[in-house]
């Protein structure tokens, strides 16, 4: 009897243990534009999705997604959910930098949008961007545990130099405002790659790191911007997922899966599987 009690208690911290991983993710879906010549979001879609799906992805930031693109995966992933506005008015114009969820695993218990500019609360350019650019955040519970954190996720500029230093010191104060000690997850393309000046403010922060380089063996066959070459190689990734010190990285992977010799977008997405 006490030997059955035994294996039933052991068998019960497995499953904790097991319910106490998630994986999280973040994926340039590359706009719905005519210009793609070959790649237009009408072909590479249900590619895309098919990629989120075998992978698993439980919860992930996107970029440069326009609503119907938006609609377009959450009409195919079941049980999915997503956050965010358009950046261009604050509503359904222009890109998102929305955060997809699967709603069997979190509760949404808050969320919101900011600007990166020195004026957060509207559509608007900040510092030396060219463009507006949007930050969305939730506050999400995981359901199997109770464990609680931020995510925020990002679009940085991709000209503005003193705008990306200044995003990321701008993430920073906000997730000190809304979440003050909560772990965090920050995604994004950063528009830098890990030898850059604003890559490092966020990465020896001491509040978030590269998760990257908190894996023991990342999968990082390629850097994430591809341009729709699938030839292209280097070593520079410009999306990252930076993780709090309530995080470990169980596996970390730059997915450069392909389709008829084609991708499903011009960035390969990022995956990470943590536990906490």
């Amino acid at each position: 009897m006490f030997r059955s009690i035994a294996l039933v208690l052991v068998f019960c911290c497995l499953s904790t243990v097991y319910a106490q991983q998630f994986n999280v993710a973040t994926y340039n879906l590359r706009l719905d534009t005519p210009a793609d010549s070959g790649n237009r979001w009408q072909q590479r879609a249900p590619h895309l999705i098919n990629q989120i799906r075998y992978h698993r992805f439980d919860i992930f930031g996107t970029q440069e997604g326009f609503k119907h693109q938006l609609e377009d995966i959450q009409s195919e992933l079941e049980g999915f959910r997503y956050i965010g506005v358009g950046r261009d008015d604050g509503k359904e114009k222009g890109e998102y930098a929305a955060i997809f969820y699967n709603t069997a695993l979190f509760d949404l218990l808050q969320s919101g949008n900011f600007w990166l500019s020195e004026e957060t609360g509207y559509p608007n350019k900040g510092w030396d961007a060219a463009l507006p650019r949007i930050c969305t955040w939730g506050q999400f519970k995981d359901k199997r545990t109770g464990f609680t954190f931020l995510l925020f996720n990002v679009h940085f500029d991709h000209v503005g130099v003193e705008a990306r230093k200044n995003s990321t010191k701008l993430i920073l104060e906000q997730a000190r405002k809304i979440g003050a000690e909560l772990p965090m997850i920050i995604t994004g393309d950063f528009n830098v790659d890990q030898y850059n000046e604003s890559y490092a403010l966020l990465h020896n922060s001491g509040i978030v790191k590269d998760a990257y380089a908190m894996a023991d063996e990342p999968y990082a066959p390629n850097g994430t911007f591809s341009g729709f070459d699938i030839t292209r190689a280097n070593d520079r990734r410009i999306d990252h997922i930076f993780l709090s010190d309530a995080f470990t990285v169980v596996r970390f992977g730059i997915l450069t899966d392909s389709y008829l010799g084609k991708l499903p977008s011009d960035h390969f997405p990022v995956v990470v599987e943590v536990s906490y």
